[in-house]
């Protein structure tokens, strides 16, 4: 079972990566409202600016989190739990503006990653 959580950790923190590195500036059917990029997403959320950085700072660290736990188990928890925080939090936002369920779906998704993960972790 230990190679499911790997992968499913593995899985989770490409993802974050995904979005926040490579697809920061991008379009996509996810964005909340009519958002283009995680700038003016942050903004329809009505979030400061800062928020953007805080929030991208820490699933930046819980996805590294994730992968240095394939090697250090101790990192698995704090990092899976922040994430799923998060995940809530930006399921939350969508919930606030009033999106259809589909923009919700990545946020849902990461978020059972990161249950799925903490269950196998315990």
């Amino acid at each position: 079972m230990i190679y499911v959580q790997y992968l499913l950790q593995i899985i989770a923190a490409l993802g974050i990566f995904n979005v926040w590195l490579l697809r920061f500036g991008q379009d996509t059917e996810y964005r909340g409202a009519n958002a283009s990029n995680m700038r003016e997403e942050f903004l329809v959320y009505g979030l400061p600016t800062v928020a953007l950085y805080i929030v991208g700072f820490l699933k930046i660290v819980s996805a590294i989190g994730l992968i240095v736990g394939i090697f250090l188990q101790s990192f698995v928890i704090p990092s899976a739990i922040l994430l799923a925080a998060l995940m809530i939090g930006a399921f939350g936002m969508h919930l606030k503006i009033k999106d259809p369920i589909k923009k919700s779906i990545p946020a849902l998704i990461m978020l059972a990653l990161c249950v799925a993960i903490l269950l196998l972790a315990s």
